[in-house]
């Protein structure tokens, strides 16, 4: 190491001054002159040093010898020694060069002879140097964003990849933003498995869009479709690329603008108000549905209650009746005659209430009588109404004159004797 330091070190008064003014070397400066080497000199010196070790000659191809000044070649071990040095600078310099760093959110794809051998995560790494090994640094931290049917903006469009083919054989113009990023353990596929990842990317989200679209109605994709067709395109997009193993993770799928052509929009707008138009017709025959069922219902119902009323009501009247009847035919078989008198006097009774005749006797006279007719009838139908039935009709007829009698006037015994008479001669037939 010894004549290595003499070589190169820069502090040694005899660079760029010349061997003693001896030999090939030019002269040196005079002492008194005190200014700096001359670069020349300097040159010469580093060329003779390094010609020296290397066991060149000097010179005009003469090897001096140690009294015939010059520099004297190195002997075969300063040689070895030499060799040994640089060899060694060479080899740490060749494995200093497998030393990486990876940094926070990448990781390092390492290769051994082209080949996929391991995984290098975020810090200082070390690998075998080239040509043994290789790294490749990959983001997989990085969110991944592109557009699909506009560029931009949505003014800026592009037209072959934005309008798609429905289930109802209609064109809608679709324009969607597709965001991913790579797996923590997809770093290899996505470097080595598929040529162009990105582009496999896009299509896959082409391909997955064209087809949910295409299973689904116009109105379902403008309208109320919107988030359901990005989480199928999302689910879809995942199964290809997992399928053609990119190691690519797709975070979102959003749809930002879904029209109909604009060649068609006029038309389309129209067709929209026209089913608006439908759909309110629809909601106001649906309220008026609701409307009428519960009133017809209401009205069933009464109309229902009523009957049973009717029926309860009649049930009840022709049961009272046939109890009554039971009891009289008891009440009959043990006194016939009273019991016969009674419903007759009953009977007759009921007839004259609501009978519209006077009875009186006009025996032995031709005066005239006035009878207020029309308020007696009057009367009797104002009594012959009862509460919960049905009145029936009374003719009310003129005022009518009577020829009665001058001494002789209507009196009660005279038509109780007359009921009497009507009595007995019914009695006797």
């Amino acid at each position: 190491m010894r004549p290595l330091s003499k070589i190169f070190n820069l502090n040694d008064p005899g660079w760029g001054r010349g061997q003693d003014g001896k030999g090939s070397e030019p002269p040196k400066r005079p002492a008194g002159n005190g200014g700096p080497p001359d670069l020349d000199q300097v040159w010469r010196d580093v060329n003779a040093r390094l010609g020296a070790m290397f066991g060149r000659r000097s010179g005009g191809g003469q090897r001096p010898d140690n009294q015939g000044g010059g520099i004297g070649g190195p002997t075969a071990r300063q040689s070895r020694i030499g060799l040994g040095v640089l060899a060694a600078g060479a080899l740490a310099m060749w494995l200093g060069s497998g030393f990486f760093i990876v940094q926070e959110g990448q990781v390092a794809v390492i290769t051994q002879f082209g080949k996929y051998k391991s995984t290098a995560q975020a810090g200082f790494q070390w690998r075998l140097p080239y040509p043994f090994e290789a790294n490749e640094i990959v983001n997989v931290s990085q969110l991944r964003t592109f557009e699909v049917g506009f560029r931009g903006n949505a003014r800026n469009r592009v037209l072959p990849e934005a309008l798609m083919l429905t289930d109802d054989e209609n064109i809608v113009d679709v324009q969607f933003v597709v965001q991913y990023r790579l797996r923590a353990d997809g770093a290899p596929e996505y470097l080595f498995k598929t040529k162009d990842p990105d582009e496999s990317v896009r299509q896959a989200a082409q391909t997955a869009m064209r087809e949910v679209v295409g299973g689904r109605s116009m109105d379902f994709v403008l309208y109320e479709g919107r988030t359901a067709v990005a989480i199928d395109v999302q689910k879809l997009m995942q199964q290809i690329l997992d399928r053609y193993q990119t190691g690519v993770q797709v975070s979102s799928v959003a749809i930002q603008n879904v029209q109909p052509p604009e060649q068609v929009q006029a038309a389309f707008d129209d067709a929209v108000k026209a089913g608006q138009d439908r759909e309110r017709q629809i909601n106001e025959g649906q309220a008026y549905r609701n409307q009428i069922i519960p009133m017809a219902g209401g009205q069933a119902s009464r109309m229902l209650e009523q009957a049973e009323g009717y029926r309860a009501r009649v049930i009840g009247d022709a049961t009272g009746d046939a109890a009554r009847f039971t009891s009289i035919v008891t009440e009959y078989r043990k006194s016939p005659l009273v019991i016969r008198e009674r419903m007759y006097l009953e009977s007759m009774q009921q007839m004259f209430v609501h009978a519209s005749k006077v009875l009186v006797d006009t025996h032995g006279n031709n005066n005239m009588l006035y009878l207020p007719l029309d308020k007696l009838m009057q009367q009797t139908a104002a009594e012959a109404v009862v509460p919960g039935s049905t009145p029936k009709a009374v003719i009310t007829p003129a005022p009518a004159v009577v020829p009665v009698a001058p001494t002789s006037s209507v009196r009660p015994a005279q038509a109780s004797g007359v009921a009497n008479t009507l009595t007995r001669d019914r009695g006797s037939r």
